[in-house]
């Protein structure tokens, strides 16, 4: 755990006042979500201490890419990034939502334009780091990994995304059509939204990824959780499905 200025048993100030610092032990959890608004003038996310958040194009109301969560309590992930160990199965992420180690420690830093977040897990040290630039419409996830352990190991990066592509989820779910793009990114796009039909949201590995899916159900599972997806659970993979009347 980082010295901190002004430390409440949680969080408190570092370099001289440009981040703030929240530090979660076992079964910590700030009493709100504590979250960082990172933006340009057209684009812009927020994400929280626990790794969760939502983000829009446009208008964070009527066009948000990834569900806002209107909870004060709870902290319900719409974006999660996915580690898994393809010999063992084990499965986590560098954030703490929403697979939480409690044997270890979470360190997220707020900063001016930038979040970063700190774990290590069965001798795996992770540091993500989420940015908007400038005067792009992009969010990006920069994910370092280091092997601390005394063994060769084989992993696996796993990105998920809810869709939105309005202003809510319940009413924009049916109309929201993917695809797969040449250059292997997923496109996402709801034709419905009048006032955002001709805009494209897109999800991309840097152009490494395998496998995927546009089917949530999928992925998830039926009666299932982000923190036990089924679509990560076995060996087969996910099936590529993609398209429109997809969960």
């Amino acid at each position: 755990r980082p010295q901190l200025e002004y430390f409440n048993g949680i969080g408190g100030f570092a370099e001289e006042g440009s981040e703030y610092v929240i530090a979660l032990g076992a079964g910590q959890s700030p009493p709100a979500p504590w979250i960082n608004v990172i933006a340009n003038p057209g684009f812009g996310f927020q994400v929280s201490a626990e790794g969760s958040g939502f983000t829009w194009s446009v208008n964070s109301r009527e066009h948000q890419l990834t569900p806002w969560s209107n909870d004060p309590v709870s902290d319900r992930p719409g974006e999660v990034i996915y580690l898994r160990e393809e010999d063992s199965g084990e499965l986590w992420c560098p954030t703490a939502l929403p697979i939480r180690d409690d044997l270890g420690v979470y360190v997220a830093r707020h900063g001016w334009g930038c979040s970063r977040f700190e774990h290590e897990t069965s001798g795996i040290r992770s540091e993500l780091l989420v940015y908007v630039p400038v005067s792009d419409p992009i969010k990006i996830a920069r994910l370092k990994l280091r092997n601390n352990s005394d063994r060769a190991r084989r992993l696996s990066v796993t990105a998920f995304v809810e869709w939105v592509l309005g202003a809510s989820r319940a009413v924009s779910a049916p109309f929201v059509s993917t695809e797969i793009d040449a250059s292997g990114a997923m496109f996402a796009r709801n034709p419905w939204n009048a006032a955002f039909a001709g805009r494209v949201a897109f999800l991309d590995l840097a152009g490494r990824q395998t496998r995927w899916t546009g089917d949530r159900r999928e992925f998830i599972g039926r009666n299932g959780s982000l923190s036990d997806p089924a679509g990560l659970a076995g060996t087969t993979g996910l099936s590529g499905a993609v398209g429109a009347g997809l969960d």
